[in-house]
């Protein structure tokens, strides 16, 4: 969305803020794989960020800071990400042009398939298809509400930082997962491979990308995440915030086993429903006709039976992320927690995924 020059250094600091959790992770891609050297994360105040919206700036630019400090970076450049309902993110068609000519007619294209006054979003795109046939692109569109993306980055600021780069969390999440197993542009060219959904599920958003090889499908955010499954836990089964959040976070303690599924199978209607209408958005644009499989990141993805109850919905082979694979790291970095690094790692996959975005990539 918003990319500034880097100072040249082998590392690249990845700032995650979510509506419950900051992360903040630096790589060093110094040497064959990427590593990990630096790693934080803050938990935020249920009122700091509420669906996606910063209530209490101060609190977030705190907990910014204290997440800096915290894992040790002094580093004062990060990437970063926005998403939501004012991220529009859609394949289009253009007439065949080179990339310096697109930058200047993707304004117009933009207006017609952007929901948002043309000057009040931030415009990128990436060219997927030089050539599908009948002097013809497939050209993807990236739009963002200015207003969003500047007070993003003014946050970022207030709290002595700069925004190299502002990202978008289905992208970040793509970056990890093509890093993770091995994709890159040119080994996915294949139209055999398997179409993958890539479900991040945050506190209050859910982001779903479709894609095949390293070209996304269909990319959008529904206003649904693990804040829906908390407050049904919370109301049936009469515990508090806490005991709700640990559940989400894989402990159910002396909770009854059925009793909880049931509530988290009630929870996951709207989930449900965001997937099953992307798929039939993806279906009607022809542009895949089926999902193979799909991989579950974010906090969203340690919530107990859900991985089961998705599956058994949809038909399709639902998993958990493993965002560290492939990727270097000393498990010291991660002591200190309550939770143990694997139960960690799915919350890790846009900070991780921000944080491999070299200099000048």
């Amino acid at each position: 969305m918003i990319s500034l020059p880097f100072k040249k250094k082998a590392s690249t600091v990845g700032l995650d803020i979510g509506s419950s959790l900051i992360k903040a992770i630096e790589i060093d891609h110094s040497g064959d794989v990427p590593r990990i050297v630096h790693f934080g994360m803050n938990r935020l105040l249920p009122e700091a960020i509420v669906e996606g919206e910063i209530m209490d700036r101060s609190l977030v630019i705190d907990g910014i800071k204290e997440c800096m400090a915290q894992a040790g970076i002094t580093s004062t450049e990060v990437v970063t990400a926005v998403s939501g309902r004012a991220v529009i993110v859609k394949k289009v068609v253009m007439d065949k042009m080179a990339p310096e000519d697109a930058q200047e007619a993707i304004y117009w294209e933009a207006e017609q398939h952007i929901p948002f006054d043309i000057d009040d979003v931030c415009l990128d795109f990436q060219i997927l298809r030089e050539d599908i046939g009948a002097n013809q692109m497939e050209v993807l569109l990236v739009a963002a509400k200015k207003d969003m993306v500047n007070n993003h980055s003014t946050i970022i600021t207030d709290a002595d930082l700069t925004a190299r780069i502002v990202d978008v969390d289905s992208f970040a999440v793509q970056n990890c997962f093509e890093t993770n197993h091995g994709i890159s542009d040119e080994n996915s060219s294949s139209e055999d491979e398997k179409v993958i959904g890539l479900i991040n599920i945050g506190s209050d958003v859910t982001n779903i990308n479709i894609i095949q090889g390293n070209s996304p499908h269909f990319t959008r955010d529904i206003s649904t995440g693990s804040s829906n499954f908390i407050e049904l836990l919370q109301k049936e089964l009469s515990i508090d915030y806490e005991a709700a959040q640990n559940v989400i976070s894989g402990n159910l303690g002396e909770l009854d086993s059925d009793k909880t599924k049931a509530v988290i199978k009630e929870a996951s209607e709207d989930l449900i429903l965001g997937i099953e209408r992307s798929i039939s958005f993806m279906k009607a644009a022809g542009d895949a006709e089926k999902i193979d499989e799909v991989v579950l990141s974010g906090g969203g993805a340690r919530i107990p039976f859900l991985k089961e109850i998705l599956t058994e919905r949809h038909g399709i082979e639902f998993t958990v992320h493993n965002p560290l694979e492939g990727i270097d790291y000393d498990e010291e970095i991660f002591e200190g927690y309550e939770e143990d690094i694997e139960n960690i790692a799915p919350l890790l996959t846009v900070g991780i995924g921000l944080a491999l975005r070299k200099a000048g990539k």
